[in-house]
């Protein structure tokens, strides 16, 4: 049982680490749009706890190992888009939310991008391969 917690909070640091960088590269890539060739990258230490909770996918995936990729994106990308969506509306209720996507005509409730499937169906396969 001690073994199986001390796996989980190394995955869990492992992920909240991976995460930040992922969303520093994903944020310096989006200032192109804007022609801004600074790259800066922003997030937020709230990010780490959330990024961290991927350590979950550990477990999951042994299970879902003899299911198909495209099943197992999707079981991925569903549990991102449920904690990115539990976690934006118990920060928003505090108003500490690092992230508004109200500007997107694909938001929920401000916290979530539909449009965001397609990165979060591969960034939920991406934290399977480290985590494996």
């Amino acid at each position: 049982m001690k073994h199986h917690l001390i796996i989980f909070i190394k995955n869990f640091m492992k992920c909240g680490l991976i995460g930040w960088c992922m969303e520093i590269i994903f944020t310096a890539l989006g200032s192109l749009r804007n022609r801004d060739m600074t790259l800066k990258g922003v997030t937020s230490l709230w990010m780490f706890p959330i990024y961290g909770c991927a350590a979950i996918v550990a477990p999951i995936s042994r299970i879902l190992k003899r299911v198909p990729i495209w099943l197992r994106g999707l079981t991925y990308m569903s549990m991102i888009f449920s904690t990115e969506y539990l976690s934006g509306k118990l920060l928003t209720k505090r108003k500490l939310c690092p992230w508004d996507y109200g500007k997107s005509r694909w938001n929920i409730d401000r916290i979530i991008r539909l449009d965001y499937a397609p990165y979060w169906f591969g960034a939920g396969l991406m934290f399977e391969k480290f985590l494996s």
